[in-house]
């Protein structure tokens, strides 16, 4: 009666165990859906080195010390960098083009703008040119920067500071606003 008695509860605790490991599912949706309701991010990346490729070139590299993925935000997906942020580009044959530093970062993904915060620093390398401004958008599409905000764009002939700034990706084509400063032209530029 013993052995009848011991093999009727291994088999009851085998079934109830059974059960609730099937009763134990998560719908990916359901986590997704919860961590954005708490305003979590579904994934944090630490000392990050991200290398972007076209058609097997290297264009870009990312390095962050965090990166937290809210990409489970159905309206506005965005990554964050609340400890700064260094982008490196490559446009000349695999050379430095630009450096962009920032302290603070989102950068949002239905509509590739960027959105880059605190000692902002871009360094053109081929031309020398560096902005630095508080705060930097950047249209990652058009490849595009711009601020409403304070800037000083120094180049190898002119220091120029204002308020109001635009220019491509490479830093050339500027629109600027609001300027002060000492600006060197040639004669057939006036």
């Amino acid at each position: 009666m013993r052995i009848i008695n011991k093999h009727i509860f291994k088999s009851i605790a085998v079934i109830s165990l059974i059960a609730m490991l099937f009763s134990c599912t998560n719908d990916v949706k359901k986590v997704r859906d919860l961590l954005a309701d708490k305003n979590l991010p579904i994934g944090v990346a630490k000392n990050t080195h991200h290398v972007y490729k076209d058609s097997g070139k290297v264009t870009s590299k990312l390095i962050t010390p965090v990166l937290r993925d809210f990409s489970n935000r159905e309206q506005h997906p965005y990554n964050e960098f609340p400890k700064g942020i260094k982008i490196i580009t490559y446009e000349n044959d695999g050379k430095d083009s630009t450096t962009i530093t920032g302290n603070y970062a989102l950068s949002y993904a239905k509509t590739q703008v960027s959105e880059i915060k605190g000692n902002v620093v871009v360094f053109n390398h081929s031309d020398s040119i560096k902005l630095e401004t508080n705060q930097l958008f950047w249209d990652q599409r058009e490849k595009y920067f711009f601020t409403e905000d304070g800037f000083r764009l120094t180049t190898s002939s002119s220091v120029i500071n204002g308020y109001g700034f635009e220019s491509k990706q490479d830093l050339s084509h500027w629109i600027l606003k609001d300027i002060t400063g000492e600006v060197e032209t040639k004669q057939g530029d006036l």
